[in-house]
C-alpha cells in the first residue's frame, strides 16, 4: 500500500509558528473505516495517543518512547494544530505503516509554493520487502488516474506486482521512472494532483530527501527536559530497546542501533571496523549498507582486474538477489541433515496412466508425477505434523493447514508459488493449480498470495532433467524441503529363487532442520511419504 505525503499552503503557514525548517503533521486512518481524523484542536489521538493536561502524548512504535505533541495556535493559521516538532523523518511513520495502518502525513516546507499534492512512496508489496524497482510505468505524466487503475509494474523481492492508485486525479510528476533499481519502501516515485492545470507546476519537480520514508528513521531529538527522563530511567530497569537507543559512546564501548546490529549480525560485518556517522558515533543501518556495498565494488574491481580473462557482468534481479541472501542466511543459521529413501513407482506410474484418459475426457490437465508427489508429501505431513513447522526461537510453530510451495525455475529467478490446503484437494485440482502457477512464475505475474504462506516445499529436478538424486536447501521459516530425483529402471530379485523382474525406483531426499525435526521424526515422515508412493491408491481415499 503506497504511502502517501500531503503539501498545502495551510500547513506552510503552520511552519512559520512552529518557527523551523521543516516539519511533519502525522495523520492515521484505520484500513476499514477509510477516513481520516480531522487535524484540529485536538492532538493525534487513538491507538498511539494519549492526553496529559494541556498537551499530548504520542506514542512512536519504532523507538518505544514518549513524544510530547504541541498544540500550536496561531491566527494565521486559523486554529490549532497538533504538531511533532522535529523532521519528517522522524514521525515514526514506518512504524505506523509497517503495523498495517494507512498513514498519510503532510509535509510543509519553506520551498517553493507548491499547489496541493500527494507523493506517492514505494509501497511494501510482501512482508520481506525492504526495496523495489521500477519495471514500467503504465500510466505516462499528464494522464488521469481513478481508484483501482494500475500505476505501475513494481518488481519486488518475490514477483513482479502491480501497483494500484488510490485517489482520483492527475499524474503530474514520475520521479522514478521505468528501470529506476532499489527504491526504499517510502520513497517517493510519482507525484498526483487534484486539478490537471496543476500538472505543469510539477515539471521541474525533484523529491527532497526529507519528504522520504527511509527504512531506519533517524535518532529522535532530545527530550525538553533530558536531566528529569534521565532520572527517572535510572529508577527501573531499562529494556534492551532503550539502551540500544541511546546516543552516545564511553570508552571502547560501541553504540548502534537494532536494525544495524541486526544487519550487520546476518552479513559478518564487525561493527568495531565502523565508524558510525550516528550522533556520537552511534552506528545506523546506513552506515552498514555503505560498507556492504563498498565491499561488493571492491569485490567487482578485483575480478576485473584479473589478467587474460574474458567476461561479461550480467546484473541481479531483485529476486535473485534476495534469493541468494536468502538461501546463504538458511545455510549459515540452519543445522541441516538429510535423509534419502528410494520408492518404487511402478503402482504410481500405472495410477497416472489410468488417470489421465479421463482428465482428457472431461478437459482437465493432465496429472503429472509431481502432482502424486506433491499429493502424497501432504499427506504425509498431516500424518507427521512436527514436520509441517517452524523455529520460533522461544517455539516450534506446529501449523494446521499443509500448504505446499512448488519450486519452478524461470528466466527470471528461481519462484516458489504455492498450492494451499493441498493434504485436502483431489489430484485433478493440484494438477491445475501447479500448471497454472507455474505460467504465471514464467510470465513474472505472480501475486503475493500465489507464493506466500507455504509451510513445507517440494522441488524436482528429476522429471525435468533426468538429476538421479540431489539435496536442497531449507526455505526458511518452513523445516523442511523434499528433493526429487528421476525414475530409472533396476532389475531386482523376483518372487522365485533365480527369477529377476524390472522395477522403476524414484530416489527422494528430505532436507531437515535439526532444531525443529529430529532424525527418527524425519525417518518417519519418509517411510509414510514412501508408503503413499509405493500404494498410490491410499491417497485417493
Amino acid at each position: 500500500m503506497a504511502l502517501l505525503l500531503r503539501h498545502s499552503r495551510k500547513l506552510r503557514r503552520v511552519h512559520g509558528v512552529l518557527d523551523c525548517e521543516r516539519g511533519s503533521i502525522a495523520r492515521h486512518f484505520s484500513v476499514a473505516a477509510a477516513k481520516e481524523d480531522a487535524v484540529s484542536s485536538s492532538s493525534v489521538h487513538g491507538e498511539y495517543g494519549k492526553k496529559v493536561g494541556r498537551s499530548s502524548i504520542f506514542l512512536d512504535r519504532q523507538s518505544e518512547k514518549d513524544l510530547h505533541t504541541f498544540k500550536v495556535s496561531s491566527r494565521e493559521a486559523r486554529g490549532s494544530y497538533s504538531s511533532k516538532r522535529m523532521p519528517i523523518a522522524a514521525t515514526g511513520v514506518n512504524s505506523l505503516f509497517s503495523c498495517g495502518q494507512v498513514v498519510s502525513a503532510r509535509h510543509f516546507s519553506s520551498g517553493a509554493d507548491l499547489p496541493p499534492h500527494e507523493a506517492v512512496g514505494m509501497p511494501s508489496l510482501s512482508p520481506t520487502m525492504t526495496e523495489g524497482n521500477i519495471a514500467r510505468w503504465v500510466k505516462k505524466e499528464g494522464d488521469k488516474v481513478s481508484p483501482g487503475e494500475v500505476l505501475c509494474e513494481v518488481e519486488t523481492d518475490k514477483a513482479t506486482v502491480e501497483m494500484e492508485c488510490m485517489e482520483e486525479g492527475y499524474l503530474a510528476k514520475i520521479v522514478c521512472g521505468d528501470g529506476t533499481k532499489e527504491i526504499k519502501v517510502g520513497e517517493i516515485i510519482a507525484i498526483t494532483v487534484e486539478e490537471e492545470g496543476d500538472i505543469e507546476k510539477f515539471k521541474d519537480y525533484k523529491a527532497s530527501s526529507s519528504a522520504a520514508a527511509p527504512a531506519e528513521s533517524k535518532p529522535q531529538s532530545e527530550p525538553v527536559e533530558p536531566k528529569e527522563e534521565k532520572k527517572e530511567v535510572s529508577k527501573a530497569p531499562e529494556p534492551t530497546a532503550t539502551k540500544t537507543e541511546e546516543s552516545s559512546q564511553s570508552g571502547d564501548r560501541l553504540f548502534s542501533s537494532p536494525v544495524a546490529r541486526k544487519l550487520a549480525e546476518d552479513n559478518n560485518v564487525p561493527l568495531s571496523s565502523l565508524k558510525g556517522t550516528g550522533p556520537d558515533g552511534r552506528i545506523l543501518k546506513a552506515d552498514i549498507e555503505d560498507y556492504l556495498s563498498s565491499a561488493a565494488k571492491g569485490s567487482k574491481k578485483e575480478a576485473a582486474a584479473a589478467p587474460g580473462l574474458g567476461y561479461v557482468d550480467l546484473p541481479n534481479t531483485q529476486i535473485r538477489k534476495v534469493t541468494a541472501n536468502r538461501l546463504l542466511q538458511s545455510k549459515q543459521t540452519i543445522p541441516h541433515y538429510y535423509l534419502t529413501v528410494d520408492s518404487r513407482v511402478d503402482k504410481l506410474i500405472k495410477l497416472r496412466s489410468e488417470l489421465n484418459p479421463m482428465q482428457d475426457a472431461s478437459g482437465g490437465k493432465k496429472i503429472s508425477i509431481n502432482d502424486l508427489v506433491i499429493k502424497a508429501a501432504a499427506l504425509a505431513l498431516r500424518k507427521v505434523p512436527a514436520c509441517n513447522s517452524s523455529w520460533m526461537n522461544d517455539f516450534i510453530r506446529q501449523y494446521h493447514n499443509v500448504n505446499i510451495n512448488v519450486a519452478v525455475q524461470t528466466e527470471h529467478g528461481l519462484f516458489v508459488p504455492v498450492v494451499r490446503d493441498a493434504d485436502k484437494k483431489g489430484l485433478a485440482t493440484i494438477a491445475d493449480e501447479v500448471k497454472q502457477l507455474a505460467s504465471r512464475a514464467k510470465d513474472n505475474s505472480l501475486k503475493p498470495e500465489d507464493y506466500e504462506g507455504g509451510t513445507f516445499t517440494v522441488s524436482n529436478l528429476g522429471g525435468p532433467f533426468g538429476i538421479k538424486q540431489f539435496c536442497a536447501i531449507v526455505n526458511p521459516p518452513q523445516s523442511a524441503i523434499l528433493a526429487i530425483g528421476s525414475a530409472e529402471k533396476r532389475v531386482i530379485p523376483g518372487a522365485a529363487e533365480g527369477q529377476y523382474e524390472i522395477g522403476s525406483f524414484m530416489s527422494a531426499t528430505l532436507s531437515c532442520d535439526h532444531r525443529v525435526i529430529d532424525g527418527a521424526m524425519g525417518a518417519e515422515w519418509l517411510k509414510a511419504f514412501k508408503g503413499y508412493l509405493e500404494d498410490p491408491t491410499t491417497m485417493l481415499l
